[in-house]
């Protein structure tokens, strides 16, 4: 059993549509607990060092599309602990695509846009999630987001049944 702690940023678009609330219960449904939460508004240097690595793999365009995404409205921010908590989130989520993300996934459920739609009319992909992509990536994440305070330790009531 490999208890983790991931990220999950509620994207703009998620607060502005007003689904916190769905998207908090389908995580928590799964037993996964709120371990810190806090909504803040990123500005650019903030969202660059979220994106810290995407220039280089994915160049400049990109990178912008993705600061712009993040900084046109509040996030809110979330560390959620539990059994497998990265990978059981990203399925929770679906892909970052979400055409390609089947009914029963946030992104499957709540949006459809494409990435050739996207680019041919110089949209972003409105995916209205961000979820730690491993391991490696929770830590860099957690940090940037959240400091040690902020993070809570606590017995949910139905860990003994779910962990």
């Amino acid at each position: 059993m490999v208890i983790e702690q991931t990220l999950v940023l509620i994207k703009p678009d998620g607060l502005k549509r007003g689904l916190v609330g769905e998207i908090i219960t389908r995580i928590e449904r799964t037993g996964l607990k709120i371990i810190a939460m806090k909504m803040i508004w990123p500005d650019k240097k903030f969202a660059e060092q979220h994106y810290f690595d995407v220039e280089e793999r994915h160049g400049k365009k990109v990178l912008d599309n993705l600061t712009g995404y993040l900084t046109a409205g509040p996030v809110l921010a979330i560390c959620f602990e539990g059994v497998d908590a990265i990978s059981l989130v990203r399925k929770i989520a679906g892909p970052t695509y979400p055409n390609e993300a089947p009914p029963g996934t946030i992104r499957g459920d709540f949006c459809h846009i494409s990435k050739i739609h996207a680019n041919e009319n110089n949209q972003v992909v409105g995916n209205l999630i961000h979820a730690s992509a491993g391991i490696e990536d929770a830590k860099k994440e957690l940090s940037l987001w959240f400091t040690k305070k902020e993070m809570h330790s606590y017995k949910r009531t139905d860990e003994e049944h779910v962990w």
